[in-house]
């Protein structure tokens, strides 16, 4: 418990900084949720109109004082209120936090299912021909641009074979999932392959390992008691981070494939200037990103008694 409330306070400094960055950030640059109104076409032309929007969205007065009040807001949990819908912000992402989580999850499923048997195969045979290949697909993984596969998959299993729907979401269909899942797991999937291998090797190549082949240990034994277990805590690090960032990296996928996440939810504030709800969506991916980490830290002393959570 302890450890934990550590971290959750180590946490503080890392949120007062991204929303610093981000209110100064979107307050300094030119623009307002006001001209974005007017690029529209709408109604809000004439000065008084102006005077009275920006009275009332608190847009007048100084930037301090609002910097004020909205971490004000935020020791009450308190996200302020959307510009576009006059709701609360947290009534706005909360209908959008749970798609973005299913699609982090399967993405990172897929890689963790795909990408660590492979790394570890690769690893048992090195310099075959099946380590190549391996490695070839995971540089290939690694290079190719999210949004090109996300497009290719589309083309393939949606318009050629008619297998899976091209986009959209509904509320526990695993069809809707499979391919921006695909198209946003594939990234993770070449990196777990890469740090599996690398790591394996690392341990294989370790004096204990050799010391316990002598000793007349069978492979298959020597690999799950020695290799494996000092190899998870690697992984589950690569793991960690990248479950943790795939939530922002999913922007590009969720506008792709229609994904109400998130992501998309972000694009769109930001194209209307909606301050409140941009703050609050970057507060949540970064939230979710450091609870993720501490969950990691938590589960190294889980699987390795060795390393003391103190």
């Amino acid at each position: 418990m302890g450890f934990i409330l550590r971290r959750t306070l180590q946490m503080i400094p890392t949120i007062l900084a991204v929303v610093l960055i981000i209110f100064v950030i979107f307050s300094v640059i030119p623009g307002s949720f006001i001209s974005s109104l007017m690029a529209e076409g709408r109604n809000a032309t004439n000065a008084d109109t102006l005077a009275h929007l920006n009275e009332q969205l608190g847009l007048d007065q100084p930037l301090l004082v609002r910097l004020g009040n909205y971490l004000w807001g935020l020791l009450h949990f308190d996200l302020g209120i959307s510009y576009r819908t006059r709701e609360p912000v947290w009534n706005v992402i909360e209908p959008r936090l749970w798609p973005s989580v299913k699609l982090a999850l399967f993405a990172m499923g897929f890689a963790a299912v795909v990408g660590i048997p492979l790394g570890f195969m690769a690893a048992l045979r090195p310099g075959s021909l099946f380590d190549t290949g391996t490695m070839m697909v995971a540089v290939s993984g690694l290079s190719v641009p999210e949004f090109w596969l996300g497009l290719l998959l589309m083309y393939v299993f949606a318009l050629h074979l008619g297998w899976l729907p091209s986009f959209g979401y509904q509320p526990g269909s695993l069809k809707h999932i499979i391919l921006p899942a695909l198209a946003l797991g594939v990234s993770p999937m070449a990196l777990l392959a890469r740090t599996t291998r690398a790591g394996v090797l690392d341990v294989m190549n370790a004096d204990f390992v050799r010391t316990a082949r002598a000793k007349g240990l069978s492979e298959p034994r020597l690999v799950k008691s020695h290799v494996a277990r000092n190899v998870l805590v690697l992984i589950l690090t690569t793991m960690g981070l990248q479950i943790g960032a795939l939530m922002g990296q999913a922007i590009v996928i969720e506008k792709l494939f229609s994904w109400p996440g998130i992501g998309s939810l972000l694009v769109d504030s930001v194209a209307a200037r909606d301050i409140p709800v941009v703050q609050g969506a970057v507060l949540v991916i970064v939230l979710w990103f450091l609870v993720i980490n501490m969950l990691v830290d938590i589960a190294y002393a889980v699987i390795d008694p060795r390393i003391k959570v103190s």
